[in-house]
This record gives structure tokens, sequence and C-alpha cells, in this order.
């Protein structure tokens, strides 16, 4: 097999560890698994990634980095706060969820399987706090971009719009309606848009 660099193999790897645990769940993934799914030998694999958690914290960056990619490509961030959250959330809801439920399974799947082994906390945590790091920085942008000031502070409005997506997504993923998943989510940015109540600084 001809040599490849970490920084190429990583993200086959990671790609082929995403496949695998959404098809097959945490639980039951494997490095072994993961190695067969991207064609390469477990110690090619085990070169990049050492541990399962190692490689975990790695598919999470990536989903994280996904989420990034689509609300900045969906929001024009200089119309304001209040553009950004309706048009951000939209478009994340038509390209991440929609259609796609065995990956936010999997994001489920990864904060349970972290909090119940020992040793592994940090990996939800971690989880959660990039989510948030990833909207505050997406609205602190939106609104400086069109000189306004949110009425809470940026970490607290991220901390709680994706506690509101995360339910919405919940209910969607164990009960689909894809209508009644629309309505929710135009309520939920009304709510966030209120909470946040920008106004010119």
């Amino acid at each position: 097999m001809p040599y490849v660099e970490s920084a190429v193999r990583g993200p086959q790897i990671v790609a082929a560890a995403r496949a695998v645990l959404i098809r097959d769940g945490v639980a039951k993934t494997s490095l072994r698994a993961v190695a067969s799914e991207a064609g390469i030998p477990l110690g090619t694999l085990q070169h990049v990634f050492p541990s399962k958690q190692q490689l975990l914290q790695a598919v999470i960056e990536q989903v994280v980095d996904d989420i990034s990619e689509v609300l900045r490509s969906a929001a024009d961030t200089e119309s304001g706060l209040a553009h950004a959250i309706a048009q951000g959330l939209r478009n994340f809801w038509s390209t991440l969820v929609e259609g796609h439920r065995g990956l936010q399974v999997l994001q489920y799947e990864l904060v349970t399987h972290a909090l119940r082994t020992p040793g592994l906390e940090d990996l939800a945590r971690m989880q959660y706090r990039r989510y948030a790091e990833v909207v505050q920085q997406w609205c602190t942008e939106a609104a400086d971009r069109s000189h306004e000031r949110s009425a809470v502070p940026y970490d607290r409005l991220a901390r709680v719009l994706v506690a509101a997506v995360d339910g919405l997504i919940l209910q969607q993923v164990s009960d689909p309606d894809g209508a009644r998943s629309e309505q929710d989510l135009e309520a939920v940015i009304q709510m966030l848009v209120a909470l946040a109540a920008p106004s010119p600084r």
C-alpha cells in the first residue's frame, strides 16, 4: 500500500468511522471495523488514531465543522442577528437534519455513550461546548457586522439555541413529522429572536 500522509489519511478514516458509527452504533464500532471500512490495515489506522476515544473526538469535530460551514454558508451575517438566526437555522435543518436521521441519532448516541463510559465524560462536555462555541461565534459576528447588540450574552443565546434545536431534533428522529417540525422550528426562531432582541449599538 502506498504511503499516505496522516493529514490526508485522517479525514479518510474519520469519514469511514462516521459511516460505521451511523450503521452499527457507537458501542458496536471497533477500530478494526473502521479500518475495514476505510480499506486500510488496522495498524495504519492506529498510527493516526491510537484509541477509539481519539477517533470519536475527531468524528465530533468533523460534525461541528459541518454545522459551522452550514451556518456560515446559510446566513448573510451583514443583514443582522435576527436574519442570521432565522436563515441559519432553516438551512441547518434542511441540510443536516431532514433526511439525515442516522447522523442525528449518532450525535445523541455519542453523548450518552460518553456519559455512561467512565473516563469519557469529557467527550460529551467537549461536544456540547463546541456546538455552543460555533453558534456563539456566528451570532456575535452577525451582530458585530450589523452594529447591533443582543439583549442577552452571546454565550447564553448560543446555549439556549442549541438546547431548543436539540429538543426539536430529538422529537423529529423519534416521531418524524416534517410539517410539524417546520412549524415548530419557526416558533423556535421567533423565541430566539425575541430573546436576543437585537438593537442598534
